[in-house]
């Protein structure tokens, strides 16, 4: 009965694509069958349910999920308050309107959580500037498609914030079964992990874009309208603070969750002195906010459900020793790890890929590698790179939606695949040199055991002048 949690997985998927239903609703649906049929059977014990509340609250009392809701918060502010489209038209004009997008997307898509949630937002604010500039609907597809999954690897994303609790988690399972003595794995350890690749995927993922742009700078001059002085204020302004704030939590000086308050206090309070922020407006960012709060809440209730039942059937452990087992050794473990992330992914958003497949995918990779950071970092690449993948990356399929039904997925494949080999060269270079990756963490504070003359020395200090009992009868000295 252990592989009863794969099966249980593939009838969820199944579900998810077949019905349309929410995924929080097909997971908590999923787990309540797969427990009566593991409780009938006498697999699961119908005891182990009772610790469902206690973990729920367990997770729920997380200091990083307090930061999510206002991250939320954060992103439904900056797309009601029209700074969007101002940095939009500065960025236009500074580097023309393909680069702008993508800098635009790696600005946004911290706060606006997950893939489908950042194409929708890039959708409604760059692509009718885009088809303005000259752009067609297929490059601005992919230009789109491309900076919706920037939120994957650019800290200090919500996904990377729940990935990197997630990792830590998988990491201490992994400890506990290998025993060895290392620091656990932090969310901050993924934030520096990432930062190189996310600079080398814009850094590629730019270049594409301003050559693809080359040819239609005149067209976005003159067909365009210039940023006003205004623009420039709040653009210049918006920026800054935006890289304060994520920088800060990026690089260790401020927690998520008070870089995400001020941000959602310097926003507010923006709205109001702008008076761009009135009752209506502000009525629909909290109903926005809590909205996809609660959804990613519901989301992590079902997860945590469905999980729970896995584990009571051993998936675990079953995968873990399938993994372990391939011929190959660690490098086939890695391999195969990586592929059922990447697989998972052609059908499932970030969230539900952090809170169902990494917790049963990322274990026995750290089991098999010791150096965790890269591990994760990997495990993001391929989640990106699995979004954009043609013909069922999941964020082609979202943005063939928002778009419209004019729009081919072989037209759009074919748009993003200068963009797909600049994904592939990052996940190539990460793999060839792991040391991009540590580029950017603290050095590793070396911890050396003190031999018993080294301990006898420091308990019992010797005087300058040769009388250790002089140093402990008089206090003075």
């Amino acid at each position: 009965m252990s592989s009863a949690g794969l099966w249980m997985l593939l009838a969820a998927a199944i579900l998810m694509i077949a019905t349309g239903l929410p995924a929080w609703l097909v997971l908590v649906g999923v787990a309540s069958i797969g427990a009566l049929i593991g409780t009938a059977v006498g697999v699961v014990p119908g005891v182990l349910f009772e610790s469902l509340p206690t973990r729920i609250v367990g997770l729920l009392e997380n200091d990083l999920l307090q930061a999510l809701p206002l991250y939320v918060l954060m992103g439904a502010l900056l797309n009601r308050l029209a700074l969007a489209e101002a940095l939009f038209r500065v960025l236009r004009r500074i580097v023309g309107a393909p680069v702008a997008a993508l800098v635009l997307g790696a600005l946004l898509a911290p706060m606006n959580g997950s893939v489908g949630a950042s194409v929708a937002t890039l959708a409604r604010t760059v692509h009718p500037r885009l088809l303005a500039s000259g752009f067609g609907t297929a490059r601005s597809g992919a230009l789109i498609a491309t900076a919706g999954t920037l939120g994957v690897v650019v800290p200090p994303s919500l996904v990377l914030i729940l990935f990197g609790d997630a990792a830590m988690r998988a990491h201490t399972e992994a400890l506990n079964v290998t025993h060895a003595s290392v620091r656990i794995l932090n969310t901050q350890d993924v934030f520096r992990g990432a930062l190189i690749p996310a600079a080398l995927m814009l850094l590629f993922a730019a270049a594409v874009a301003f050559v693809q742009g080359r040819a239609h700078r005149v067209t976005d001059a003159s067909r365009t309208q210039a940023p006003t002085l205004n623009d420039w204020i709040t653009a210049a302004i918006t920026l800054v603070a935006l890289a304060v704030l994520l920088g800060a939590v990026t690089l260790g000086y401020m927690y998520a969750v008070e870089a995400a308050a001020t941000g959602g206090v310097v926003l507010f309070a923006y709205g109001l002195i702008s008076r761009t922020l009135g009752r209506a407006a502000l009525r629909t960012v909290l109903r926005e906010t809590l909205v996809l709060t609660g959804a990613l809440f519901a989301l992590l209730i079902g997860a945590t459900m469905l999980t729970l039942v896995m584990r009571a059937f051993e998936t675990d452990r079953w995968l873990a020793q399938i993994l372990a087992g391939l011929p190959g050794g660690p490098p086939a473990t890695l391999a195969a790890g990586l592929a059922i992330i990447g697989l998972a992914a052609l059908v499932l958003d970030a969230f539900e890929m952090i809170f169902v497949i990494v917790p049963l995918a990322l274990p026995p990779m750290l089991q098999a590698q010791s150096d965790a950071s890269w591990v994760a970092v990997l495990a993001l690449l391929i989640l990106q790179t699995s979004f954009l993948l043609p013909p069922f990356g999941f964020a082609l399929l979202m943005t063939r939606n928002r778009l419209g039904a004019t729009l081919s997925l072989h037209q759009l494949g074919r748009a993003v695949l200068p963009f797909l080999l600049a994904q592939v060269a990052v996940l190539a270079l990460v793999l060839a040199a792991p040391r991009l990756v540590h580029l950017a963490q603290p050095p590793e504070i070396t911890l050396r055991q003190l031999t018993p003359e080294e301990i006898e020395r420091e308990l019992h200090p010797v005087d300058p002048r040769g009388d250790s009992e002089s140093l402990r009868s008089d206090p003075e000295q």
